[in-house]
């Protein structure tokens, strides 16, 4: 089993409120200290990696996480100083990134931290993204994964600029690099014209792990083809059967093994003493961090920000404002609307369906927990989990008390047995896929 952590600082979706908790410092999403023990738990429980999201557009409504947050790649520089053994995974956007700053980036990542270093490829889905960025218009999501299939050949192939052994640092002689072993890429596609090489080596790792994290079909298309992990949102079980056996059959069409794409399913665990204390527990985190106005507001953005009225909470919900969804909401919305139309729901009862759709399954005593994640797990449906780390007192009970139910059935490692992301992901270590080009001379 394989477990990342996501911290979620002052509270993101589903949790606008969370700031608020006395046992987390209001700034957290920019507080490098709050970071340090979060990575300093994974770390000593052997978490496979601590993985960082990231938007690039806020406004009035966005979560107090977005509105104030460090640029990710930079924060886990800062963490790769802090850590030995952990993972180290961010976002970057493939629509608002050129392919060569953002290889720079993570590959400087990658060799700070000693082959530790992932990539959480997304296209950036959030029409108001494009003002932030010199556009008065927003990709088409035909646009946007068709440039995602190919900034991912470009980046990785600067990643291969220098073979392993190509730098000599030879003072005697004077020779620094072997001009045979360094390549260009002169890559002249649709959406980019990148020469190349990259000025920084590869890592012991290789190349950094790659990730993706989109439900769409498109994003499951990108995964297939391109990810090494997914991360996906599915709450139970059967829709991740679902999920799993989607993206399985993708990657075999392309002619990978199934196996090849690992599957983490996000998850957030609430643990109590006994389940009963775990579901008050989780009632309470539910009132305090979602209530229904926010939940309320939450649904307006999937839809677009369509209008619902206030004064209209009992009356039947409007099926037409599904129009006003933008793509990276549409699958929300369209869910959403099913789910009324089928129901007969109110526009209250579609909020509050909603709102208690969020409550996690992995909730109850440690030994429930423990229990759930390996049934999950054994199914075969997912390779491993990534976990949401809020409160600092139950991401303690989770790392002291469920963790090692899971070492002693044997599913989880002691201590890790690996140094880089991609050994501890059981992935073999990348060969260089320009190591018989010509060479720059």
């Amino acid at each position: 089993m394989h477990l990342g952590v996501v911290p979620l600082g002052s509270g993101g979706y589903g949790q606008h409120r969370l700031w608020r908790d006395p046992s987390i410092p209001a700034d957290a999403s920019v507080n490098l200290e709050w970071y340090k023990k979060l990575v300093g738990m994974s770390e000593a429980a052997a978490f496979d990696f601590m993985f960082l999201a990231d938007s690039l557009h806020v406004g009035p409504r966005s979560s107090p996480h977005s509105l104030n947050r460090f640029e990710p790649f930079t924060l886990l520089s800062a963490l790769a100083m802090h850590t030995r053994r952990i993972g180290l995974v961010a976002t970057g956007s493939t629509s608002y990134s050129s392919p060569f700053d953002l290889a720079r980036r993570i590959a400087s990542v990658d060799l700070l931290s000693d082959g530790r270093a992932g990539w959480n490829i997304v296209t950036t889905g959030d029409p108001a993204t494009a003002r932030n960025f010199n556009r008065s218009s927003h990709y088409t999501p035909e646009e946007r994964y068709a440039m995602a299939h190919e900034h991912v050949e470009v980046v990785t192939g600067l990643w291969d600029s220098y073979e392993d052994d190509a730098f000599l640092y030879e003072k005697e002689s004077g020779v620094f690099v072997d001009p045979g072993k360094q390549h260009a890429l002169d890559h002249h596609g649709k959406h980019f014209n990148v020469a190349g090489p990259l000025n920084i080596q590869r890592s012991r790792q290789g190349r950094p792990a790659l990730f993706q994290a989109g439900d769409s079909a498109p994003g499951r298309d990108l995964g297939a083809a391109a990810a090494d992990a997914i991360f996906t949102n599915a709450s139970r079980r059967p829709e991740l059967k679902r999920f799993s056996d989607d993206v399985r059959r993708r990657a075999a069409a392309r002619g990978r093994s199934p196996r090849d794409v690992l599957i983490f399913p996000s998850v957030r665990i609430v643990v109590g003493d006994t389940d009963a204390e775990a579901r008050e527990l989780a009632h309470e985190y539910q009132e305090h961090d979602h209530p229904f106005e926010e939940s309320f507001d939450e649904m307006r953005r999937w839809f677009g920000w369509y209008e619902f009225d206030p004064d209209g909470l009992d009356e039947p919900f409007p099926l037409d404002a599904v129009r006003a969804s933008t793509h990276a909401y549409r699958s929300r919305a369209e869910r959403v609307t099913r789910d009324a139309a089928s129901l007969g729901l109110t526009l209250r009862q579609a909020v509050e369906r909603q709102r208690q759709a969020q409550q996690s399954e992995f909730v109850g005593s440690p030994g429930r927990v423990a229990d759930l994640l390996r049934e999950w797990w054994s199914s075969g449906d997912c390779d491993g989990f990534i976990i949401g780390a809020d409160r600092p007192h139950n991401f303690h009970r989770i790392v002291t008390e469920v963790i090692p139910i899971l070492q002693d059935h044997g599913v989880f490692r002691r201590d890790y047995e690996a140094d880089t992301l991609r050994g501890h992901l059981g992935l073999p270590v990348a060969p260089n896929r320009r190591s018989t080009s010509t060479a720059i001379r």
